[in-house]
């Protein structure tokens, strides 16, 4: 059985940046995916599969769930039939590392959901709707929230908005707030286009760390890459940290009060590059 990527199985789910979409009814996917630098892959369960095609591909994940692969999945929304076939199999699942709620629009979704799966198994609340985002607050305060993700092409179509980043401003910051309010890691923004070129995803990982995410789903193995760049300190970021924190230790003076949040800043930095192996990249 094929291991997952070490660093990625290490990182911690709460600093993953690019988080990979793998359908589910392609099982031949699910060993590539794994071993590609994703910080955290997902195996869909929801909007990849057709519905006569969900029973298949649900024992395809547990297969591989209690094969010795770990990743999150994907599950149907709570209104669905499916979902409660979802929870029910995956609370059997070994290598489970979470579950993602498609279409959550209250905090029960993800309370009721967390109840129903092996305890302490972490929910990532999908919004993708204009009642999601109003409600965002609420879900990320409910028990069981792990993060939030920004479900961009079902909320377009549920609003009646462009692709433009400002007509997506309102819904990205209404998630980053709601997860600092509710004591969250940051939110994880929706997909690019899978046939985007590299220079789209840096644009597209652009607005999204701008907005203040520090996640973003993807649908191509290829992106991921670019993704994991785009969202981490840059190479400037990276040296200003090195050299404040080396003269920090050196004995430098604290200066002006700007000294200590500046300090605080660079330690995150440092922290960051440590926990992705940007040090010696």
């Amino acid at each position: 059985m094929p291991i997952r990527n070490r660093r990625a199985a290490a990182l911690p789910a709460k600093l993953s940046r690019s988080w990979l979409l793998i359908n589910a009814a392609k099982q031949e996917d699910f060993a590539p995916g794994l071993a590609s630098e994703a910080d955290s892959v997902i195996f869909d369960l929801e909007a990849s599969v057709p519905d006569d095609g969900k029973d298949a591909a649900r024992a395809a994940v547990l297969e591989a769930l209690n094969g010795g692969m770990t990743a999150w999945v994907r599950i149907s929304p709570t209104s669905s039939p499916h979902w409660e076939d979802d929870v029910a199999a995956l609370s059997k699942a070994g290598g489970l590392r979470g579950v993602m709620l498609a279409e959550t629009e209250r905090p029960e979704q993800v309370t009721y959901t967390a109840m129903r799966l092996r305890a302490g198994t972490p929910v990532i609340a999908l919004v993708e709707s204009a009642l999601g985002v109003e409600n965002a607050t609420q879900v990320a305060s409910a028990p069981g929230t792990f993060r939030l993700a920004f479900g961009t092409n079902d909320f377009r179509k549920d609003v009646g908005v462009s692709a433009d980043p400002m007509a997506l401003a309102y819904a990205r910051s209404r998630l980053v707030i709601a997860s600092r309010v509710g004591g969250l890691p940051g939110a994880i923004d929706g997909p690019t286009p899978p046939d985007a070129d590299e220079d789209a995803v840096a644009a597209a990982c652009a607005v999204t760390a701008s907005m203040g995410m520090t996640g973003k789903l993807s649908l191509n193995r290829g992106q991921v890459d670019a993704v994991n760049l785009g969202l981490s300190p840059s190479e400037d970021e990276l040296n200003w940290a090195r050299e404040l924190i080396t003269a920090h230790e050196s004995g430098a003076s604290i200066g002006d009060g700007s000294y200590l949040p500046r300090l605080a800043r660079a330690q995150k930095i440092a922290s960051l590059a440590d926990s992705y192996g940007l040090w010696n990249a």
